[in-house]
């Protein structure tokens, strides 16, 4: 199995995320592991901005592997997930064929949709179902038929099965809870905020142009704000933004306090949360810098 000798141990597995600049935990790490060595889904909670979707671009990256990406929404629904036939090509295709015969259900007139996709690869693809919890409950159960067997059938071509199994990872927001049938199906990991230390160290890695301090600085700052009863706490790609942002100020003249009062729009995304806290900022970033 491909995942046995790239990520033989969960250690391997996080010094292998490490070395895409992806700072995983030991719970983490040990998540993707069994997921790819059990041939399980891995299902991957938390709020916006944790590194869900990261995790699975870079367990795509680590395995040498196409990211195939299905973005839920509300409304979603097979035609968009499995595939669809080109219906104004199959006309047309008719009109030209004239009196000689056609195959209007042809790979040409198939439309493939991230599902299929994965299907028809010759290699292992990564699989990533993106908000899930967007999605309704019929989708849910579409998709959990998909995971049981890696196989859909086309009415006209009938049953296509999976070239190479894909490894499966589920991210969700946890706006709505998800059927117990797709829980059990899957290896399970809540992704949390990372402790200030660990922030700083995604932010050293992820904005290579902000100085260790500075970093250290937005991760505390960061850690107190989320601390806060605001509607969108920043996630760790908004500290990252921050950080970079407010390096830009700094290095055109802005002082450091200024520097980060300045760029709070790339921080904090809600007008609310920005009026809470503005009474406070000042004495946020003076205890983070100091």
């Amino acid at each position: 199995m491909l995942a046995d000798t790239i990520a033989p141990s969960p250690e391997a597995v996080a010094d292998r995320l490490a070395e895409a600049r992806y700072v995983a935990d030991e719970g983490l790490a040990t998540a993707i592991f069994l997921a790819m060595r059990l041939g399980k889904p891995l299902l991957l909670e938390g709020a916006p901005g944790v590194g869900k979707t990261e995790a699975a671009k870079v367990v795509a990256q680590m395995l040498g592997s196409e990211l195939v990406r299905l973005q839920c929404y509300e409304g979603i629904d097979a035609a968009h997930a499995l595939y669809e036939w080109n219906y104004q090509r199959q006309l047309l295709a008719i009109r030209q064929a004239g009196e000689h015969e056609i195959d209007i259900y042809d790979d040409r007139f198939l439309i493939e949709r991230p599902l299929l996709k994965v299907l028809r690869r010759p290699e292992a693809s990564v699989l990533l179902v993106d908000e899930i919890d967007r999605s309704d409950h019929e989708f849910e159960a579409l998709l959990l038929e998909f995971l049981s067997d890696f196989q859909i059938t086309i009415p006209e071509r009938g049953t296509l099965a999976a070239a190479a199994r894909p490894v499966v990872i589920l991210t969700s927001n946890r706006t709505r809870d998800l059927a117990e049938a797709l829980r059990r199906r899957c290896v399970y990991h809540w992704i949390g905020y990372p402790d200030a230390e660990r922030e700083a160290r995604i932010i050293a890695l992820r904005a290579s142009d902000v100085a260790e301090a500075t970093a250290r600085a937005v991760a505390r700052a960061v850690r107190d704000i989320r601390a806060r009863p605001l509607a969108k706490p920043p996630g760790i790609s908004e500290a990252i933004e921050w950080a970079n942002a407010a390096t830009v100020l700094e290095k055109g003249g802005s002082p450091w306090p200024e520097a980060f009062r300045r760029a709070i729009g790339v921080l904090v995304k809600d007008e609310e949360d920005l009026a809470y806290l503005a009474p406070d900022f000042d004495k946020i970033v003076e205890d983070a810098l100091s």
